[in-house]
């Protein structure tokens, strides 16, 4: 057996044993925001640990008033751990009868009540941790629709989604993990419509994750989930909205929930279920359509636009006579691919730069950047103008893919597009392409084929992706997730 492995140690029936102990071990009276309130009950003493910034004093205040109370109203004679069970006026009360327990609790912001004598403890969720107010994500904002998102609170998040979804079947199964960090993971999902198989794969591997701390909460987590490696595409969708994350419930997918965490993992996903957005679903299906069929141009733009005009560059010969045009009309002693280069690696230092800079500064240096660096490099040769025109629509291209992590991948593949068609020309091009597809084709996230419904093909499913179905006709999940109900609708 492991030191990680050992058996739980029983609490003490002396009160000044768990204070000794949490002295010790847990640094009650050195570290200045793990307290104690020392009651006197029936001359019995009764402890109240609690870590200040984590509770909700108000709550605190009120449990103690009770408590106080029974020195009045009590006879001496009467059993005072039931009188104290009775009398902790709040919703959520849970004994517990292990040290390591009522560390954790204490740690996680509830607070926890022992009383002189007794081996059994009390446990009351009084959390009310830091953070923000439900608010319309940043990355994810629609025209018209509900304007509350996912923050770092857990309990806030599931909330929102059970809101939406007011099903006795849905379920939120809660872990901690990290040995130091004691992170709360939970998994969602309804239980008569989610593929047993998919729900056991992810609850074991979140199970199996051996790690101090998850700092970094969701990222971490799908890092031991997928095991992705260097892989650049996202293998799970993100989303801070909580009427994504319902739909997809509803669809048969399973979400994971990490505290101190606004984004909700989605699994399983393909390569489509990035090119998704709220706002297709918050307008006509008309509308919705159009909207993804203007997203899928740019992000195919930002794909393969710059490849084909190097092409056409590097082979004038290619290019039909009506748009002989699309080549540089000045001479550079820069070469084209180059030029590409430096522009399109230039763009990234703006929107990191942006990332970085207070947003009334970042307005200003975009102008900056875009007014007098773009111009000025045109003047004294080192872009051809061209190359600034491509190089913002394939920019504008990757702006608009709704998953950022999806256009950060598509980004590096254009760059490897651009060096095949440098070295090769025409053939580099389409290998390039066509090691792309089948690289594509040969990823699989928690056994679901990145690339579906286009590979394999299912023509029925393909046609949701080209077109936004109406709700009303949209009465089947998608079959790729095997779920155990496949109609949305009583038939």
């Amino acid at each position: 057996m492991t030191k990680r492995e050992e058996v739980k140690k029983p609490l003490p029936g002396s009160v000044d044993q768990i204070e000794n102990y949490m002295k010790q071990h847990i640094g009650l009276g050195e570290s200045f925001d793990l307290g104690v309130r020392k009651l006197k009950l029936l001359r019995k003493d009764v402890h109240i640990y609690y870590v200040n910034g984590l509770c909700d004093t108000q709550f605190i205040i009120e449990i103690v008033e009770e408590l106080v109370a029974i020195n009045d109203q009590e006879k001496m004679s009467t059993n005072l751990f039931r009188i104290i069970e009775n009398r902790l006026v709040h919703q959520s009360v849970q004994p517990i009868k292990t040290l390591d327990d009522l560390v954790l609790q204490v740690l996680s912001g509830l607070i926890v009540v022992v009383v002189d004598g007794e081996k059994t403890g009390f446990v009351i969720d009084v959390r009310s941790y830091p953070g923000r107010q439900p608010e319309e994500p940043d990355t994810e904002k629609v025209v018209r629709g509900s304007r509350d998102g996912y923050v770092e609170n857990i309990i806030v998040n599931t909330a929102l989604t059970r809101r939406r979804i007011r099903d006795g079947r849905l379920r939120f199964e809660i872990y901690k993990i990290g040995e130091r960090s004691k992170t709360d993971i939970a998994i969602g999902y309804i239980k008569d419509i989610a593929s047993p198989d998919l729900i056991n794969i992810i609850r074991k591997e979140i199970q199996a994750i051996k790690i101090d701390g998850l700092t970094m909460a969701d990222k971490t987590v799908e890092e031991f989930l997928l095991k992705q490696g260097y892989n650049p595409y996202p293998l799970v969708r993100y989303t801070e909205r909580a009427d994504v994350a319902a739909t997809h419930l509803l669809e048969g997918h399973v979400l994971i929930f990490v505290d101190t965490s606004p984004s909700v993992i989605i699994t399983p996903t393909t390569y489509f279920h990035h090119l998704q957005h709220a706002e297709e679903y918050r307008q006509s299906p008309a509308v919705g359509t159009m909207l993804r069929w203007i997203r899928f141009i740019g992000v195919i733009a930002s794909l393969f636009l710059l490849p084909l005009w190097l092409l056409f560059v590097l082979e004038p010969s290619m290019l039909p006579e009506k748009i002989a045009y699309v080549g540089p009309n000045e001479h550079s002693n820069i070469p084209v691919v180059v030029q590409l280069f430096i522009a399109d690696i230039g763009v990234e230092f703006l929107r990191i730069a942006a990332i970085h800079t207070p947003t009334p500064l970042s307005t200003a240096m975009g102008l900056i950047a875009a007014v007098l660096i773009g111009q000025i490099a045109i003047d004294v040769g080192l872009f051809v103008p061209e190359v600034i025109l491509y190089i913002s629509v394939a920019s504008i291209g990757t702006f608009s893919t709704p998953s950022y992590e999806l256009s950060i991948a598509n980004k590096m593949v254009r760059l490897f597009l651009l060096i095949a068609v440098a070295m090769f020309h025409a053939p580099g091009l389409i290998i390039g392409i066509t090691a792309f597809i089948l690289f594509l084709a040969n990823i699989r996230s928690l056994n679901t084929p990145y690339l579906w419904p286009l590979l394999p093909f299912n023509p029925k499913a393909f046609l949701h992706i080209l077109f936004r179905r109406a709700v009303p006709g949209s009465k089947i999940r998608p079959s790729i997730i095997h779920t155990k109900n496949r109609y949305r609708q009583p038939t």
